[in-house]
């Protein structure tokens, strides 16, 4: 018998369905891609005032890893410097001009971190 959860008929839209009784429908599951050390990230420290009230903020790129590894490493940045920020999609963003610091940060938790503009 089939449970509510393996009935989720909004991820199969567009499947063409076998006749088949035996048929098990599977669905493609997003790999993440490994953690690199952090001696190999090659992090761009930079700054963005674009869409963001004027305000400005400290955007960190090139992150490659797990979401989580790069929630950890937003988390720290951010208990060290007292300030609030976010991580999403690759990038961690430090709620003001800290570049000099961040990359200071960084370089001393042994990334290659480098100051873009």
């Amino acid at each position: 018998m089939a449970t509510m959860a393996d009935n989720d008929w909004k991820a199969r839209l567009g499947v063409v369905y076998s006749t088949n009784p035996d048929f098990q429908y599977t669905t493609a599951q997003a790999e993440e891609a490994a953690t690199l050390e952090a001696g190999k990230q090659r992090l761009i420290v930079g700054i963005d005032r674009r869409n963001r009230g004027g305000k400005q903020v400290t955007l960190i790129t090139g992150f490659v890893g797990a979401d989580e590894d790069l929630k950890a490493l937003a988390k720290t940045l951010k208990t060290k410097l007292g300030v609030g920020g976010s991580a999403k999609e690759g990038e961690i963003t430090i709620q003001g001009d800290f570049r000099e610091k961040v990359t200071d940060l960084l370089k001393q938790m042994g990334y290659n971190a480098k100051r873009g503009n």
